[in-house]
């Protein structure tokens, strides 16, 4: 299942959607046609009904019959790329873990990877230990294993918010191995609390958090984002950042929004995206990253 889902924040009013932000600075051009198009899943493209629409579908399609490469940008790590490629068939490549997986998709007989980063578990360990002794106990899961719906390992959780197969296991057990990215939570602290609290704790050199509004703070490894990651397609592809256009809806997405040239929150986005925003486009409900697609294409096409 996937990663992350709608954030549950409320929406811009319907009168200041698909509308401008306030710009970045005095440099901000009127966006032409990209060239490259970056896109989150989860509460972004994908609906909350866990759906992506025929007309999202068609407009991707338009998107790269115009000449322009597809990324999917994602949290859901790489046991997820088969439900990744189901719901952005046209991603030329994939953006998995957060930025720790990248897959080149475009021979679809010979995918490549193009990074794996992982955390050493007893790194995880060591922050878990130090975000208990500050918060006390803290909820634990770790992604282990790449096999596509493969299971997550850790604490016996009732409330992680997919029906994921979790399988229980001592932690000594779940940190022998390097990770792909850990998740952690208390039952006392809101999820944007308990990023904070995790940065002051633990120095970026050591770990990178996030979280996806899941209400789990994600773990990766130091320097791990979607904008590292998206560096990686951005190098392999000749791409300047400035001509990549990304939507988001989640902390997860700062990192990318920082990076690019062009940013796009939905409606229903995290109030942190919405102020990085260079504009912002109907909610995932209501198909927004394709009506802004659409109405590009139209206007540039």
């Amino acid at each position: 299942m996937p990663d992350h889902g709608g954030s549950g924040h409320t929406e811009v009013p319907e009168r200041d959607v698909v509308r401008q932000a306030e710009p970045r600075s005095d440099e901000l051009r009127p966006l032409r046609l990209p060239k490259l198009v970056a896109t989150d899943l989860d509460g972004t493209v994908v609906r909350s009904d866990e759906t992506v629409s025929g007309f999202t579908h068609a407009v991707f399609d338009r998107v790269r019959a115009a000449g322009i490469p597809i990324v999917g940008a994602t949290g859901r790590g790489p046991r997820l790329e088969e439900l990744s490629r189901i719901d952005l068939p046209h991603a030329d490549l994939l953006v998995l873990g957060g930025g720790g997986r990248v897959m080149d998709l475009r021979d679809p007989s010979a995918p490549r990877v193009l990074r794996d980063a992982r955390l050493p578990g007893t790194v995880v360990a060591g922050l878990v230990a130090a975000l208990e002794a500050r918060l006390g106990r803290v909820k634990l899961l770790v992604e282990v294993l790449d096999a596509q719906r493969a299971p997550l390992w850790g604490d016996d959780v009732t409330d992680w918010p997919y029906p994921d197969d979790l399988v229980t296991r001592p932690r000594e057990e779940s940190l022998c191995y390097d990770v792909i990215k850990a998740f952690v939570k208390t039952d006392d602290t809101d999820a944007d609390t308990l990023l904070r609290t995790a940065r002051e704790l633990v120095p970026p050199e050591t770990a990178a958090f996030t979280h996806s509004g899941l209400g789990w703070v994600e773990v990766t490894p130091p320097g791990v984002d979607k904008a590292t990651g998206l560096s990686v397609v951005a190098a392999e592809l000749g791409i300047d950042p400035a001509d990549v256009l990304v939507f988001g809806d989640m902390p997860n997405d700062i990192p990318m929004f920082l990076w690019a040239g062009h940013r796009v929150a939905v409606a229903n986005a995290h109030p942190e995206v919405l102020a990085l925003a260079d504009e912002v486009t109907l909610s995932n409900d209501r198909d927004g990253v394709a009506v802004y697609l659409d109405s590009l294409l139209k206007r540039e096409g």
